[in-house]
């Protein structure tokens, strides 16, 4: 197995977006994409490492950026303004650019693609299964769970899968609630899967959590991982 990580650039709503696309180089054929979606901090080293984990479990994975080529906020409120704008674009620009990157790689089966997401890209692929979007599933790990700013489609044809800390502040037991009533109204086939004495960004080692409620857990992320891989196993 040699795991290959590019640098690729592609054109956003308002100029060059720039992720990093991991697969491993000695398989032949295409394979299944998966969509990787910051957090309100922007892409960084993390995605790269989820990328990576997921092409050594043999798919194309691509950390996409959904603010522009060389930009990262200026700290947590540059990053929540910077969310807050994608977040209300209903046609999704940014994600839709970086969806059409990853299906045109020559390592993708354009057919075959999920989309996963962190925080924001939590919400964004949330967004991106209630707008109809062409994907065969959604990951939502510590994401916003409230209702898009415009008509959800029904059915919800995306199988969606939610990992969620119990002690979220962000997203408390009654947005989970809520959340659940949804998809079931729209006919989504949709998971929940809920961590105990667990917070806001459980997966992210690398992020200096300060804020109460917010804290990186290693049984949560070990668990929440293997479900992912057991859940995009079950959709490819």
């Amino acid at each position: 197995m040699a795991i290959n990580t590019e640098t690729v650039v592609y054109e956003g709503p308002h100029g060059p977006l720039e992720g990093v696309m991991a697969f491993d180089d000695a398989a032949s054929g295409r394979r299944p994409g998966v969509l990787i979606v910051h957090t309100a901090l922007g892409r960084g080293v993390y995605e790269t490492e989820v990328a990576e984990a997921l092409a050594r479990q043999g798919y194309a994975a691509f950390a996409a950026d959904l603010y522009g080529q060389g930009i990262l906020p200026g700290g947590v409120d540059d990053g929540i303004e910077r969310a807050r704008r994608v977040i209300a674009d209903p046609e999704q620009k940014a994600t839709h650019a970086s969806l059409a990157a990853l299906r045109r790689h020559p390592a993708v089966d354009p057919a075959r693609i999920a989309a996963m997401g962190y925080c924001l890209g939590g919400k964004i692929v949330l967004d991106l299964a209630r707008a109809g979007a062409s994907v065969a599933g959604v990951i939502s790990l510590h994401g916003g769970l409230n209702p898009a700013p415009w008509p959800s489609v029904t059915p919800i044809k995306p199988k969606v899968l939610v990992l969620h800390g119990w002690d979220d502040p962000y997203a408390p037991p009654e947005h989970v609630t809520a959340l659940a009533k949804e998809l079931t109204a729209a006919g989504a086939d949709w998971q929940i899967h809920a961590y105990g004495q667990t917070g806001h960004a459980f997966t992210n080692r690398h992020e200096p959590h300060t804020d109460v409620g917010v804290a990186y857990s290693a049984d949560a992320d070990r668990r929440s991982w293997k479900t992912i891989c057991d859940f995009l196993g079950e959709l490819f």
